[in-house]
């Protein structure tokens, strides 16, 4: 599935011209982000096989209302930075500025920030108009019931370090199963 979405985005990027600024983080640098535990469950198990897991738990539980635990801010108001695991970075993170949902008036409405809408007006408007026209671009909502139908449970959303933490124990709960298992095993 993410690779469906980066596929699509990096079409609708090469078209639509309208893309975040270089080493923002505005949008990381706010703890209420809604995610859920299943889109970083590719995280959990990165983290888990480089031998992270446990830090990274430690780090959500220690600083429980911090900004997401991926995010290295690069000045001190945290407005600036960078994903430090953009490889296994969640839904959320790789639909906005890439993706779009439908506004009560049935039209396209692109994902995007107030700093991007207020310093790209132009871009924005263009933008905008050529996803109403056909430009093709990810929906979010199909996304999400993708999402919904792996496992509705675990889509259920929460703020972004706890969906992580949560990934987190999933992931250490089945491996230590797993190795249970795979010892017993003659």
């Amino acid at each position: 599935m993410y690779q469906e979405l980066g596929a699509e985005a990096k079409s609708f990027a090469s078209e639509g011209k309208l893309g975040c600024y270089s080493g923002c983080g505005l949008c990381c640098a706010n703890p209420k982000i809604p995610a859920s535990p299943l889109e970083f469950i590719p995280l959990a198990f990165e983290l888990y096989e480089k031998g992270a897991a446990e830090a990274a738990l430690r780090i959500i539980e220690e600083n429980p209302n911090s900004n997401c635990i991926l995010f290295r801010a690069q000045d001190t108001q945290g407005n600036q930075g960078y994903c430090s695991n953009y490889q296994f970075r969640g839904m959320i993170c790789r639909l906005f500025a890439s993706a779009a949902r439908r506004n009560k008036f049935g039209q396209k409405e692109l994902i995007i920030c107030k700093k991007l809408k207020e310093g790209k007006p132009n871009e924005f408007q263009e933008t905008t108009q050529k996803i109403n026209q056909g430009l093709d671009i990810p929906m979010a909502t199909a996304y999400y019931t993708q999402l919904r139908d792996i496992d509705e449970t675990l889509s259920e959303e929460f703020p972004i370090n706890e969906a992580i933490r949560r990934s987190i124990e999933l992931v250490l709960r089945f491996k230590y199963y797993e190795e249970g298992e795979k010892a017993t095993e003659f």
